[in-house]
């Protein structure tokens, strides 16, 4: 089935709101459930978002690819898989369901809808952390077998939640979502920029990466 224009940015808007949702509400949920335990409270999250990310591709991928990143989509874009023409209004789609999302989980655990975050997230190791979190974030899509994508993603990104420092974000929406949640899964808007720029830097190695890797043997 063809898909137009129209229903690809609103498949990417409600799939990016309700990812944020799911991120952003199941760290509120587990953080009031953990009692003080951050550990627990990060497995609570992880565990929601693997299975929401899962959820939301499958849904979603037949219609817009499901890519609910702007760096996927810059990719994709630089690939020939999405019209170059419609990588703006897909970012302004992803952009605005993230802090959509945001707002939802907010309004869903009666907190003040609008936010913005004062949790610091910044250093070094924060932004090599988030470079190797979208560096494979995007390898996997990239390489992942026809059919399988949407479990290695959510695989993937439920790994990187606890092998790098930053929890992996890996998505530019996802930072500027959770720069409106003053929340366990917030970001200050000070530390966004930065994250941004490791996360397309980290996305332009998979890319070189995986050309390597698809090079054929002379």
């Amino acid at each position: 089935m063809a898909y137009s224009a129209r229903q690809k940015l609103f498949a990417e808007l409600l799939g990016t709101a309700l990812l944020l949702a799911i991120v952003i509400g199941s760290g509120v949920m587990a953080e009031r459930l953990a009692g003080g335990n951050v550990a627990v409270a990060l497995l609570a999250n992880t565990l929601a978002t693997v299975g929401g990310l899962y959820i939301l591709i499958e849904v979603f991928g037949p219609i817009s690819g499901a890519h609910f990143n702007p760096a996927v989509s810059l990719v994709m874009a630089f690939r020939g898989d999405l019209p170059r023409g419609l990588l703006p209004a897909y970012v302004v789609a992803q952009l605005l369901g993230a802090m959509l999302g945001a707002w939802l989980a907010h309004g869903m655990f009666d907190m003040t809808i609008i936010q913005t975050s004062s949790k610091l997230r910044t250093g070094h190791g924060q932004w090599l952390a988030e470079g190797v979190a979208t560096f494979g974030l995007l390898l996997v899509i990239l390489r992942a077998p026809v059919g399988r994508a949407s479990a290695m993603v959510a695989a993937y990104i439920g790994a990187a939640y606890w092998f790098t420092a930053s929890t992996s974000f890996a998505n530019p929406a996802a930072v500027f979502g959770r720069m409106f949640s003053d929340s366990f899964a917030g970001i200050a808007p000070a530390s966004a920029p930065a994250f941004v720029v490791a996360q397309l830097l980290g996305a332009a190695v998979a890319v070189w990466v995986h050309r390597v890797l698809s090079a054929r043997a002379s």
